[in-house]
């Protein structure tokens, strides 16, 4: 049998325990599992109280269940969704009674968006945008996991391709016409001008690339600097709780220690690392060593001095750096001029002074590194590697013309191609796998 003539369920929401839980059914079985479950057939779309029962007629819980008849559902399919109390003892029992069932078995991950996008109801950029819906850690996150779920991407990519597909259907009757005196002339000149108006539109997307990216991924700013400058103290402020140790001895943080920020909507990695020394410990060492590496991937480092520390930054990172000078609170005056720093601040962790300041200039660096992400259209390496290939050929399409117009025909139909798979219409099933197997059990 094939995997898409299987009914397959999963649980869809939370880890139990939980106030309730959501098991989902999808396949030719699924009005079978209600009916098997609840005695007969609910209305379709229309929520229904049943109690359910196991194959021997033992209750199993009172539940709210729903219908949802191929093809308006979700998935394409027939859909059945069990919402009931999410106790583990009512989850056992409940996926056991539908496990029983002919044809039946558990959801690998992502199978059910996966037969939404089998099935017409979703293309492959939408798919990327649920899962991106789904992982999103931030306001801006969702609002362009949201875009790009509605079809933002998508729409554009299909109306480029129709747009391409009809000019070379033009280029490709000039050259059945091709002894008919002016007529490929007639027909070429709107197919040139409609291909240089792709060209130009992919092109202003392809400019605006990395940013949406780039908000996709977000940003990481490295703590660096020498030991017992107080650098866990700061990352302890900025996130509003200890997640470093913080110590008066040297060589406290031995491995480098991440946490996520959503400041002002933006998606921030704040990494504390090991103090940068010469040290013969070999553990602190390794801890140094994976600092310095951090720090080179970082796309800000915030360079940590003490007091009375010298004033020169490390001039090996290649991303800004900011140096900041802590524990101002321990000295009379304040008098730092930093040398190979971008910016400099001064600040004490313990006490929140400067800090404000620190945090609002770190916002405002955001800003600039994501730019206008928001309102991009790529967001993910895939989508810009097969637009750039759908811009290349429909640039040599353009070069190509005055050399012959079969050329010019075969370079079209790589970009319509290009799209096509953008779109997960044409030839994908490589990269399939590598999308679904990465969303949750149950989606």
């Amino acid at each position: 049998m094939h995997p898409r003539d299987q009914t397959i369920f999963a649980l869809s929401s939370g880890r139990p325990p939980s106030a309730i839980a959501v098991v989902r059914v999808s396949g030719p079985q699924a009005g079978l599992a209600l009916v098997t479950l609840t005695g007969k057939l609910p209305s379709p779309r229309q929520a229904s109280r049943r109690l359910l029962r196991d194959r021997a007629g033992q209750p199993i819980d009172e539940a709210v269940v729903l219908w949802f008849p191929g093809p308006g559902s979700a998935t394409g399919e027939d859909v059945a969704e069990f919402h009931v109390h999410g106790g583990r003892a009512v989850l056992t029992a409940l996926l056991a009674a539908v496990s029983v069932i002919p044809n039946m078995r558990a959801a690998e991950p992502g199978e059910f968006t996966r037969r939404s996008f089998e099935n017409g109801k979703l293309d492959l950029t939408e798919a990327e945008g649920l899962d991106d819906l789904i992982h999103a850690d931030t306001d801006r996150q969702r609002r362009q996991a949201l875009r790009q779920l509605q079809g933002l991407l998508g729409d554009r990519a299909r109306d480029w391709r129709e747009r391409i597909i009809e000019a070379s259907a033009l280029i490709e009757a000039g050259i059945d016409f091709s002894d008919e005196g002016d007529v490929p002339a007639e027909l070429m000149a709107p197919a040139v001008e409609a291909i240089k108006a792709l060209h130009g539109e992919i092109a202003e997307v392809l400019a605006a690339q990395g940013h949406a990216e780039r908000l996709r991924e977000g940003l990481v700013v490295a703590i660096a600097g020498p030991p017992n400058v107080g650098k866990s103290t700061l990352i302890n402020q900025l996130v509003r709780r200890e997640v470093a140790i913080v110590s008066p001895h040297a060589g406290t943080t031995r491995d480098v220690i991440e946490v996520q920020l959503d400041l002002n909507g933006y998606p921030v990695t704040v990494i504390d690392t090991a103090g940068i020394r010469e040290t013969d410990d070999p553990v602190e060492q390794e801890g140094v060593r994976r600092a310095k590496a951090r720090a080179a991937d970082a796309d800000l480092v915030l360079w940590l001095l003490g007091p009375d520390a010298g004033a020169e930054a490390p001039s090996a990172a290649t991303a800004p750096i900011w140096a900041v000078r802590n524990k101002i609170d321990l000295l009379d005056r304040i008098s730092f001029v930093q040398v190979g720093a971008d910016r400099s601040f001064a600040i004490s962790a313990s006490r929140g002074d400067g800090l404000p300041e620190l945090i609002n200039a770190l916002i405002e660096f955001a800003g600039e590194f994501f730019g206008t992400g928001e309102g991009a259209l790529v967001t993910r390496a895939r989508q810009r590697d097969l637009l750039h290939r759908a811009f290349d050929s429909l640039r040599r399409s353009l070069e190509l013309v005055d050399e012959g117009e079969e050329l010019a025909a075969e370079e079209l139909r790589a970009a319509a191609y290009a799209l096509g798979r953008l779109l997960g219409r044409v030839d994908v099933e490589d990269v399939l796998g590598a999308i679904f197997q990465k969303f949750c059990v149950g989606k």
